[in-house]
């Protein structure tokens, strides 16, 4: 039997608790897409619908989304994001950059993203607060924050979602191949490992603390993915290296955002557990999201969605207002 398996604890695996699969991401794009009640979800999403009651209602007691009645006789509720839930909005913008970049092209949705302070369209840009340069993973350096400390790892809280979605009727998502990544938290702890210049099997395994057979898994998925690639570093036995590609390297600003949003809202007490140091300016990193059209950090309030789906040759261009209007605060 093995040992009893722990991780460092950081924001990145408390925030994934909440958001870290992929029905819960589904549901989030949606509502950043200005949908706001059940059937448009279930639509939308393609969820089942008891899998998607039970992950509105978590969303709901996580204070990220508020359930409001909008109809008395007979009763019936929207869903709609909260202020901690409109704070995911830069993981998301960068899950669409990421997906835009590196996602499967065959009939996807085309968006773009209009930044209305300039008026241009524009391409959401991961930059460091203090120096504005475009931030890298390999230029990030980390240290144990006041609230480290190691936790151990449930296996039995979270499984992949097997028979949960049934065919949309577009077929189609924004974040299509990007979910299923940010949506496995054991995809992500692996990635979290390499990020920080961990990257044999046994060294991913002791930071962790996954499961052999899981962690065997992950890799040769994220492998097959073209996110991470195997290279021998020993022979008789072959061991192998697991480095990140260019595409792998470009999820760094996801989880950044989902760590920045974790040490916002689910950090101890005593305060993060890592900080983050960009040492292109050897300042603490404090990561916005820009555009790239004028340097300016991206709000929600200032950001219209012009969508385009497959088949259809007019966009619907979804008003930032629409789902930011300051009415939909709890």
């Amino acid at each position: 039997m093995e040992d009893e398996k722990t991780t460092q604890a950081c924001s990145l695996w408390r925030a994934l608790d909440v958001i870290g699969d992929v029905p819960t991401i589904l549901i989030l794009e949606s509502a950043f897409l200005r949908i706001t009640r059940f059937d448009g979800f279930l639509t939308s999403t393609g969820i089942l619908r008891t899998l998607l009651s039970n992950r509105l209602k978590t969303l709901c007691d996580a204070k990220c989304m508020e359930k409001v009645a909008y109809s008395e006789k007979p009763r019936r509720y929207e869903y709609r994001l909260t202020e901690k839930g409109r704070d995911i909005y830069g993981a998301a913008l960068m899950m669409l950059r990421w997906e835009q970049k590196w996602g499967r092209q065959s009939g996807k949705i085309e968006v773009h993203m209009r930044h209305k302070t300039c008026g241009e369209i524009c391409i959401p840009t991961p930059s460091c607060g203090s120096c504005h340069e475009e931030v890298d993973a390999r230029a990030v350096r980390w240290q144990e924050g006041p609230g480290f400390t190691k936790i151990q790892i449930d296996y039995h809280r979270r499984r992949r979602q097997s028979g949960s979605t049934r065919k949309r009727q577009n077929e189609t998502t924004l974040f299509d191949t990007i979910s299923a990544v940010i949506g496995d938290r054991w995809s992500m702890l692996v990635l979290r490992a390499v990020f920080t210049s961990i990257t044999t099997f046994d060294e991913i395994r002791k930071d962790s603390g996954i499961a052999t057979n899981i962690l065997a898994g992950r890799l040769k998925t994220l492998t097959s993915m073209g996110i991470l690639e195997k290279q021998a570093y020993q022979h008789k036995p072959t061991r192998y290296r697991y480095k990140l590609t260019e595409s792998g390297r470009d999820i760094y600003p996801i989880q950044l955002e989902i760590l920045k949003w974790g040490d916002r809202h689910y950090a101890n007490k005593e305060g993060p557990p890592l900080l983050l140091f960009h040492k292109n300016c050897d300042k603490e990193l404090n990561p916005k999201i820009c555009c790239n059209m004028c340097g300016a950090p991206l709000v929600p309030e200032e950001v219209d969605f012009e969508v385009t789906e497959p088949g259809f040759t007019e966009s619907q261009t979804y008003k930032a207002e629409a789902v930011f209007a300051p009415e939909l605060s709890a």
